[in-house]
C-alpha cells in the first residue's frame, strides 16, 4: 500500500510519510534502499524513550547509518524521528512543525497496531485531526477486530497478559465499524477487509505461492484464525486521482453473503478437568468403541503438566448419565503409542479399531498403520480399567498410510466391509482396501478436488465428504457422495441449499439421513462455525451457533451418541504463533434433539 501511494504520487514534487507509533518499524530503510524515496520524506514518531533507543540503534549500525547519511540519526533530510506522545495532539502537531512536516503535500499516514492502544476518545481525535490539517492525505491502519469470539477472546487476553490492553476493540469490533470510524471523521474514501480477503484477493498469486512453499507448514487454522482477526484499511480525501490501493482483482474468489442462523445449541461440560486429566489436546481422534465407552488417542496438548505430543490414551466411561475417566493400559512397554497425530482411528468392532496415517512433524509422515486391540469386555463388570494392544500393519510403506489431516470411514461393498481412507495432505487419491489389502474396486464420476482437513462419513454403504482445505489454501464447500455400484463406486456431488459455507478442521456424522457439520474454521468475519445440519433428501442447509465460549471448535473431536441424540465435543485448539497454544480444557455435551427434530 505504500508503495501505491508512492507510485501514485511520483508527479508531484514532494511528498511525506508520517508513521505514527513507528517502534523499531525498517520501512524507510526498505524504502531507501529500494530507491523509492526520491521526493519523499518519513517522519516517524513514537514515545521519547523508543525514539533514543531506536536513534542509539541506527547510530550503532554501519548500514543504517549509510542509509539515513549521518551517523546521528535525527534531523536528516528525508528521514526524521521524533519523541512525542501520540495522545498529546497538540504537543504532536508543534513537534511535527518544527520538525518541516508540510501539511500542504500529499501525506500518508501509517498505523500500524497503534491505535488500538489508546482510548477511543484519543485516537478518534488524532484520526479526525489528521484528516481537517491535511487537504491531500491518506491513511493506512492494520489492527485487530473481532474481540468476541473464542480466538478474539484468547487474543485479548495475550495482550493483557502484555499489560497492553486494547483499548478501543469494544467500539470498533469490526471492519465495518473501522470503516464508519473514518467516514464520519473527514475521510471521504475507505476501502477495509481482513488480511485473509487481502492475502487471497490483493497478493499476487506467485507470491502467495512463493510464501507457501518456504517451509513445510501445518498451522493453517491458526493462520487462517489470527488473518481473520487482523484487518487492513485505507482512507484518503483530496486525491486525484482518488487512492484505493485495497481494490480486489477481478478473479479473485470472494466469502458470500453474511451466515444465516437458524437458532442455537444447548451446550454443557459434561466432565471437569480434574476428573478427565489427558482430553486437553488437539489433533487427536475420538472413538466410540462401544456404548458409553470413547477412546482418545494421539495429539499434541497438556501431559504431566507440559505441552507435548501426546503418548498416553484416555477413556470416557458414562456410568449412571455422568462420564468418568477410565485407565487405559499399552499392553507392550517396547510397542508404545508413537506421539502420532493428525491421525484417523475407525473402531470395526468392540475389540478391534485400525489407525491410519498421522504425523509427528510435518516432515515427518511415514508413520503408517496400527491395529489396536482391545479385550473382548462386553461381559465385564468392570470397565475402569481397559487393555490396548499396538500391532503394527505390514506392509508400513503402503502409500494409503503415508499421508495426515485425511479421512478414514468404513463403506459396503457386495456385502463386505472395507475401509476407505481419503484425500489426505500431499494427496488426491482415495483408497479402498478389505482386510487392509485386497483388490482395488473400481471408482467413476467427477473426482472432487484434492483436500485435506474435510470429514467423512459413511451413509448407506457408500461415504460422504464434506469440505476441506483445497490446494490453494482455500476452504472448500462441496459435499460429495461415494455410492455403491454393482461393480464400484461412483462420485456423486450432493447440492446444498443455500449452498455450504466453505470450511476445514471440522467433524461429521450422520444421524437418520441428516449430515451434521461440527465446528471448524471458515473464512467469513461476521460468525464462527457451530453445527450445520444437511438434510440429505432435501439438500436444505442450516446453521446452528453454539452458546459455550470460549471453545475453540477446531482441531477437535467430536462422538455421537444417536439414542440420546447428544454430542460430545472433545478437546480442540491449537499453536498459534503470536498467541501461544489454547486448548479447550473440559469435555462438551450438545443437545441435539431439537435441531434434528426442525429437519
Amino acid at each position: 500500500c505504500v508503495q501505491d501511494f508512492l507510485l501514485k504520487t511520483q508527479g508531484c514534487p514532494r511528498t511525506q510519510i508520517l508513521s505514527l507509533g513507528a517502534g523499531f518499524d525498517s520501512l524507510y530503510f526498505r524504502l531507501k534502499d529500494l530507491g523509492l524515496l526520491h521526493h519523499t520524506v518519513v517522519y516517524e514518531v513514537d514515545f521519547p524513550n523508543v525514539a533514543c533507543q531506536k536513534a542509539a540503534l541506527i547510530k550503532r549500525m554501519k548500514e543504517l547509518s549509510a542509509l539515513v547519511g549521518d551517523t546521528g540519526g535525527e534531523g536528516l533530510e528525508d528521514y526524521k524521528l521524533l519523541g512525542v506522545d501520540l495522545s498529546e495532539l497538540s504537543e504532536l502537531e508543534r513537534a511535527l512543525e518544527e520538525a518541516g512536516l508540510d501539511n500542504e503535500i500529499p501525506t500518508l499516514f501509517i498505523a500500524e497496531v497503534v491505535l488500538a492502544y489508546m482510548e477511543s476518545s484519543r485516537s478518534d481525535a488524532l484520526v479526525r485531526w489528521a484528516a481537517e490539517r491535511f487537504p491531500r492525505a491518506c491513511f493506512l491502519l492494520y489492527e485487530q477486530t473481532r474481540p468476541g469470539d473464542p480466538f478474539g477472546r484468547v487474543m485479548q487476553q495475550h495482550f493483557r497478559q502484555l499489560s497492553s490492553a486494547l483499548r478501543s476493540l469494544a467500539q470498533y469490533p469490526d471492519c465495518e465499524a473501522q470503516r464508519r470510524r473514518f467516514s464520519e471523521r473527514g475521510w471521504t474514501e475507505c476501502s477495509v477487509m481482513d488480511m485473509n480477503e487481502f492475502f487471497t484477493c490483493c497478493t499476487p498469486e506467485d507470491e502467495q505461492q512463493r510464501v507457501q512453499a518456504l517451509e513445510p507448514f501445518d498451522e493453517y487454522e491458526e493462520w487462517h484464525l489470527k488473518c481473520s482477526h487482523y484487518f487492513v484499511l485505507a482512507a484518503s480525501k483530496g486525491m486525484e486521482p482518488s487512492w484505493t490501493p485495497l481494490l480486489p482483482s477481478m478473479t479473485a474468489p470472494r466469502d458470500g453473503a453474511p451466515v444465516g442462523v437458524a437458532g442455537s445449541v444447548t451446550a454443557a461440560v459434561c466432565a471437569r478437568h480434574s476428573e478427565v486429566p489427558g482430553l486437553r489436546r488437539y489433533g487427536h481422534h475420538s472413538v466410540l468403541m462401544k456404548p458409553n465407552v470413547i477412546l482418545t488417542t494421539g495429539g499434541f496438548g497438556e501431559e504431566d503438566g507440559q505441552h507435548c505430543r501426546m503418548r498416553n490414551f484416555q477413556v470416557l466411561i458414562k456410568h449412571r448419565g455422568c462420564w468418568k475417566a477410565g485407565c487405559v493400559k499399552q499392553e507392550n512397554p517396547d510397542k508404545r503409542w508413537d506421539g502420532r497425530l493428525y491421525h484417523t482411528v475407525s473402531c470395526l468392532s468392540n475389540s478391534l479399531a485400525l489407525v491410519v496415517g498421522g504425523r509427528t512433524s510435518p516432515s515427518s509422515a511415514g508413520l503408517g498403520m496400527l491395529w489396536l486391540k482391545f479385550p473382548d469386555t462386553s461381559n465385564a463388570l468392570d470397565l475402569d480399567v481397559i487393555t490396548v494392544e499396538l500391532v503394527p500393519v505390514q506392509p508400513a510403506a503402503e502409500p494409503a498410510a503415508l499421508r495426515w489431516r485425511h479421512s478414514a470411514t468404513e463403506v459396503m461393498f457386495r456385502g463386505n466391509t472395507h475401509g476407505k481412507s481419503g484425500n489426505g495432505c500431499r494427496y488426491a487419491e482415495v483408497y479402498t482396501f478389505q482386510n487392509i489389502w485386497g483388490s482395488p474396486i473400481p471408482v467413476e464420476g467427477p473426482v472432487p478436488a484434492s483436500r485435506h482437513s474435510h470429514s467423512a462419513c459413511s451413509w448407506r454403504g457408500g461415504a460422504l465428504i464434506a469440505g476441506g482445505l483445497g490446494a490453494a489454501e482455500r476452504p472448500l464447500g462441496s459435499v460429495f457422495f461415494l455410492r455403491e455400484l454393482e461393480h464400484g463406486f461412483q462420485w456423486q456431488r450432493v447440492e446444498t441449499h443455500p449452498l455450504l459455507i466453505p470450511r476445514y478442521s471440522h467433524s461429521a456424522h450422520v444421524h437418520e439421513g441428516k449430515l451434521l457439520l461440527v465446528g471448524g474454521v471458515w473464512l467469513h468475519s461476521s460468525s464462527v462455525p457451530g453445527v450445520t445440519v444437511v438434510d440429505l433428501m432435501t439438500g436444505l442447509c442450516s446453521n446452528y451457533t453454539i452458546d459455550v465460549w470460549p471453545l475453540m471448535l477446531h482441531n477437535h473431536s467430536s462422538v455421537l451418541l444417536p439414542d440420546e441424540e447428544e454430542l460430545l465435543l472433545i478437546g480442540g485448539g491449537g499453536n498459534c504463533f503470536s498467541f501461544g497454544t489454547h486448548l479447550n480444557p473440559e469435555p462438551v455435551s450438545l443437545s441435539l434433539s431439537h435441531i434434528l427434530t426442525r429437519h
